[in-house]
């Protein structure tokens, strides 16, 4: 069964207790084995789930969608964050999704099934969907394949590889933009400087941490707030929210953004030394 998240507006924040801060930003139960159980989010009507298939799971429909079928008007992008291999299957058609590779479904796509390539190590899949009003083709892409940047400075506690899948020059979508992020060890800062994109809306899904955690930050760049956030768990992050943080060892983090516009670097950037 779905459940559909709404946020509090930015003035409502700073009203807040920290268990309230984490029931309205923080999703820290998302995996199902046997069926896809969505959230729902007001933050351009973006919706995600975690499956780890033992046995073929179908992409069924929700009433949330108000559509015939899930992907009626919706598009989807599904990372397979474990380290085995998966498949999706699109209508009939076969993708090969190995580890770290990106699968996007376009708007249309009816008869949609995720499976792990060895049921007794099963893949797990990150997926994220949003509106969409054109259909693009459904395609899938290994780690190898994707546009990888590096940026940051060891000395700066922040290096790390930008793996772009779901992107204009990349795979092709309506609105969703999607990759992950991996830091090398020793760092531990994430997105910095942090920024905000007030034309699209944002979710992180940190994984690969262990018993690690991260301190994330949200907020207005002149009143933060922040989340304590384990492994496999969500942080959404409203377009008028900083998102970024800091771990106790180097870590990885699915971006899933959806808005006005796909530029990866349209954003409004923040020093550090002004947050508050």
């Amino acid at each position: 069964m779905s459940k559909t998240l709404s946020t509090p507006r930015a003035q409502e924040l700073a009203t807040l207790p920290s268990d309230e801060v984490r029931k309205s930003f923080l999703i820290d139960q998302l995996e199902h084995s046997d069926e896809l159980d969505f959230v729902f989010t007001d933050l351009d009507r973006l919706a995600m789930a975690v499956v780890a298939p033992v046995n073929p799971v179908m992409l069924e429909n929700d009433r949330e969608t108000g559509a015939e079928f899930f992907l009626a008007r919706r598009e989807l992008g599904a990372l397979n964050v474990s380290g085995n291999g998966g498949a999706v299957t699109v209508d009939g058609k076969r993708y090969d999704v190995p580890a770290l590779g990106c699968i996007y479904i376009g708007m249309g796509s009816k008869d949609v099934r995720f499976e792990s390539a060895d049921s007794s190590k099963p893949a797990k899949f990150f997926l994220m969907s949003c509106p969409a009003h054109h259909a693009h083709p459904t395609t899938a892409v290994s780690r190898e394949q994707c546009n990888a940047v590096k940026l940051g400075d060891q000395k700066t506690a922040n290096s790390r590889t930008i793996y772009q899948y779901i992107h204009p020059n990349g795979i092709k979508s309506c609105q969703l933009v999607m990759g992950f992020t991996a830091l090398n060890e020793g760092s531990v800062w994430n997105t910095m400087p942090p920024h905000t994109h007030s034309r699209r809306t944002e979710i992180y899904f940190y994984f690969d941490l262990g018993q690690n955690i991260v301190v994330h930050l949200l907020g207005k760049p002149q009143e933060t707030r922040h989340v304590l956030v384990g492994n496999e768990q969500a942080v959404l992050s409203p377009s008028w929210s900083i998102h970024c943080g800091c771990g106790t060892a180097a870590y990885k983090f699915i971006w899933a953004m959806a808005g006005e516009n796909q530029v990866f670097n349209d954003m409004d950037g923040v020093a550090a030394i002004e947050l508050r």
